[in-house]
């Protein structure tokens, strides 16, 4: 595959990935201006690893909270550790983070069985969520209140964002960006919301690339892996220069210019 082929696919995954403005919109965009051939599963999974290992670093405090409540949970605690008030609090985090991509997960696979997923990555479909659900973003964010800080998620209000996110399986409306609008309309502050709409992408990056690996295991040894190790490492750069300018602007800043962005990418594509 061309050097430039991998850099502007790295480039499209690894920014919109985590920015609320939809990677399949924009990935759709690739063949529609280039004629590029489709890059092949083995490029989608390396580079959906790329972008988990970015959020994975940029939260590492998190990830290792979050491993360490995993291994509470199965009942091994490391040696001279002690649970305190934090890692109680991860362990909440945990459970938060597990019943908010169930639902996805549940409808993703009907979805993938039932070939529904190919049926709506059409450019009109992309057109229309990406203004929709654009705008849905500044109602929420011009009217949610921002008093709830990161450590009030709760299950019941992770249950409301993980429902939101099923949303996102619908090509155009921006996983990142429907459970930012989800968190915000429940009264979450920006940094907050987009906070845990990252570390829900660890678990939901991890189920998607988890059917991609089923396909993966049928290419044998032929399969572009130099490819395949570049757009990784192309994606985790691009990625994690996303997620820390998505995380500084949200500080002073609110959503309103990924609104017009989007709105515009959609009158475009119609």
């Amino acid at each position: 595959m061309p050097f430039a082929h991998l850099i502007l696919l790295a480039l499209v995954q690894g920014v919109t990935e985590f920015l609320p403005i939809s990677s399949s919109a924009h990935l759709v965009l690739v063949p529609l201006l280039t004629g590029w051939r489709d890059q092949g599963v083995l490029i989608d999974v390396a580079m959906h690893v790329g972008t988990l290992a970015a959020v994975l670093i940029y939260f590492h405090r998190d990830t290792r909270g979050l491993f360490l409540a995993l291994l509470a949970s199965l009942g091994v605690r490391p040696a001279g550790r002690r649970l305190g008030d934090q890692q109680t609090a991860y362990r909440r985090l945990f459970w938060a983070l597990v019943l908010a991509t169930i639902p996805v997960v549940m409808v993703g696979l009907a979805f993938k069985l039932t070939g529904l997923i190919d049926m709506l990555r059409r450019v009109e479909v992309i057109a229309t969520t990406s203004i929709v659900f654009g705008l849905v973003l500044w109602w929420a964010d011009r009217r949610g209140a921002t008093a709830r800080g990161f450590d009030d998620i709760k299950l019941k209000a992770a249950l409301l964002i993980g429902l939101a996110q099923v949303l996102a399986l619908i090509p155009g409306t921006s996983r990142s960006g429907i459970t930012m609008t989800a968190a915000r309309a429940l009264g979450f502050n920006r940094p907050s919301a987009a906070r845990f709409s990252m570390l829900l992408a660890i678990p939901t990056i991890l189920a998607a690339g988890g059917l991609e690996m089923l396909e993966l295991l049928q290419l044998g040894t032929d399969a572009p892996w130099s490819d395949a190790l570049l757009a990784a490492g192309l994606s985790f750069l691009f990625a994690l220069a996303a997620i820390g300018g998505l995380m500084r602007w949200l500080r002073h800043a609110d959503f309103t210019i990924f609104v017009v962005y989007r709105v515009l990418l959609g009158a475009g594509l119609f």
